[in-house]
C-alpha cells in the first residue's frame, strides 16, 4: 500500500511475562530433542501466568504512556491474535478498550493469524487517511500457548511458540493536521497472498464442530504432513519465495526505492521464526533482494504469534538501532498464506 504521506509509530511495546523456561529444561523435560533444539536456535520462551487479552491491556497501556496519547484520545483499537484468547464467544479488542479507558474508540479484532499484527497496523493506516476525524489508532496483539490445549516446543515444525503482547500507537506527523513527533516513521506496507496454501494448516481433517474436537491439542505438523503428502514441498516453496519476492519489492517500490541490492536500506528484519526455517525460507531471498543486514529477532522470545511486527518495530525504537533517515524493512508471515513487509525509518 502506497501511503499518501508517512505516518508515525509510537510507544512500540514488547511486554514479556516473567515466567520462562529454558531450552535446556525443555529438552531435559523431553519436550523436544537435542537435534531439534539446535534448528530451533532458541535460548528459552516465556510463560505466560495471565490471558492474553490481559497482557494486551497492560502492553496497550504502556504503549499510549510512552506515545503521551490519552486513551481518550484514540479512535479504532485493533488487536490481532492467533491462538485461543480465554472465552469461548467474545471480542477481546473491546475488552482492551474498555479496560484502557478508550470509551470512544471503535474495538476491531483482527484474524489474519501470525500476519495479523502486519495487518492490524495496515488497516490502521487505511483509516487514518480516509478519516481525517481519527485521532490516533492503537493496535496490541497478545497471545499464550499453554498446555493442554497447545504444545509450544513440538506443536509445529522449525518454530517454538513463545508468550507475550505487543502495542503501538499509529498517527499522522507534523505538518498534517493533529499530527505529532514519532518515535519510527512508517513509510510503506504492501500485502501479497497465496490463498491455496491454506491448506497447510486445514491437512485433510474435516470440518469440526467445535475447536479441538479432533484431539487435544493444536497438532499444526499433522496438517502440514497431510498437505506435503498431496503437494509436494516445492509447492509450497515456490508459491513462498514468488510471494516473499513480491511482498519484498512492492513495500520498497511503494516508498521509491529499489530492490535491487543497492537499497538504502540498514536492517532487514525476519520474522521470530526457528533459525533454520529463517536459514531455509527468509535469509537468502532477503539478503540478495536488499543487500541489507539481516536482523533474526526471538533468540529469546521464540514466535509471538500475532505479535512478531510489532515486537521488531519495538526492538528497533528501543535499541536506538535507527537513525533519522536510515531504514529497515520489517517482514511477516502467516497461515493461510500472507506475507507483509513494513518499511520504517528513524527519527
Amino acid at each position: 500500500m502506497r501511503l499518501p504521506h508517512p505516518l508515525g509509530i509510537s510507544g512500540p511495546t514488547l511486554l514479556l511475562p516473567d515466567g520462562r523456561q529454558s531450552v535446556r529444561e525443555a529438552v531435559g523435560l523431553e519436550l523436544l530433542d537435542p537435534e531439534t533444539a539446535d534448528e530451533l536456535g532458541c535460548d528459552g520462551l516465556p510463560v505466560a501466568d495471565q490471558a492474553p487479552p490481559e497482557m494486551a491491556v497492560e502492553a496497550g497501556r504502556r504503549a499510549l504512556t510512552a506515545a503521551g496519547v490519552d486513551a481518550g484520545a484514540v479512535g479504532l483499537v485493533l488487536h490481532a491474535w492467533i491462538h485461543y484468547q480465554g472465552h469461548d464467544l467474545w471480542s477481546p479488542a473491546h475488552f482492551i478498550a474498555d479496560r484502557l479507558g478508550a470509551a470512544g474508540a471503535v474495538p476491531v479484532g483482527v484474524q489474519q493469524v501470525c500476519n495479523g499484527g502486519a495487518a492490524a497496523v495496515e488497516l490502521a493506516a487505511a483509516r487514518l487517511f480516509v478519516e481525517p476525524g481519527l485521532g490516533s489508532a492503537l493496535v496490541t496483539t497478545a497471545d499464550a500457548f499453554l498446555d493442554p490445549g497447545f504444545d509450544r516446543w513440538r506443536g509445529d515444525y522449525g518454530i517454538a511458540y513463545g508468550d507475550g503482547a505487543t502495542a503501538l500507537v499509529l498517527h499522522r506527523l507534523p505538518g498534517t493536521e493533529g499530527g505529532r513527533p514519532a518515535d519510527l516513521v512508517l513509510h510503506a506496507v504492501s500485502t501479497v497472498a497465496a490463498p491455496r496454501l491454506e491448506r497447510m494448516h486445514r491437512g485433510d481433517d474435516p470440518f469440526s464442530p467445535a475447536a479441538r474436537s479432533l484431539g487435544p491439542r493444536v497438532d499444526i505438523r499433522r496438517t502440514k504432513k497431510a498437505f506435503l503428502r498431496s503437494e509436494g514441498m516445492e509447492a509450497f516453496t515456490e508459491a513462498s519465495a514468488a510471494a516473499l519476492r513480491s511482498a519484498v519489492e512492492s513495500c520498497l517500490a511503494d516508498a521509491g526505492l529499489a530492490a535491487t541490492g543497492d537499497a538504502p536500506l540498514r536492517y532487514v528484519v525476519t520474522p521470530r521464526l526457528g533459525r533454520r526455517t529463517v536459514d531455509l525460507a527468509y535469509a537468502p531471498l532477503l539478503t540478495k533482494l536488499t543487500g541489507a543486514e539481516l536482523l533474526r529477532p526471538g533468540a529469546d522470545t521464540g514466535h509471538l504469534g500475532a505479535g512478531d511486527t510489532a515486537a521488531n518495530l519495538a526492538e528497533l525504537h528501543t535499541r536506538r538501532m535507527l537513525g533519522p533517515g536510515e531504514y529497515a524493512l520489517v517482514v511477516s508471515a502467516g497461515a493461510g498464506f500472507t506475507w507483509s513487509c513494513l518499511l520504517v525509518s528513524g527519527t
